[in-house]
């Protein structure tokens, strides 16, 4: 699944729009990298979001 699809579905970002924002602004990483909103997520992967 998508990330930002994943941050809607899961109910972390109401909008996917607004999901594609934060990972296009790197506020998102996935496993201690920066995500784009493209990546595919995995279970077992580590999701660390920057809103401060």
């Amino acid at each position: 699944m998508r990330l930002d699809k994943f941050l809607k579905v899961a109910r972390i970002i109401k909008r996917r729009t607004l999901a594609k924002e934060v990972c296009d602004g790197s506020r998102v990483t996935v496993n201690g990298r920066t995500a784009k909103a493209g990546l595919e997520v995995k279970a077992g992967d580590v999701l660390e979001l920057d809103f401060g």
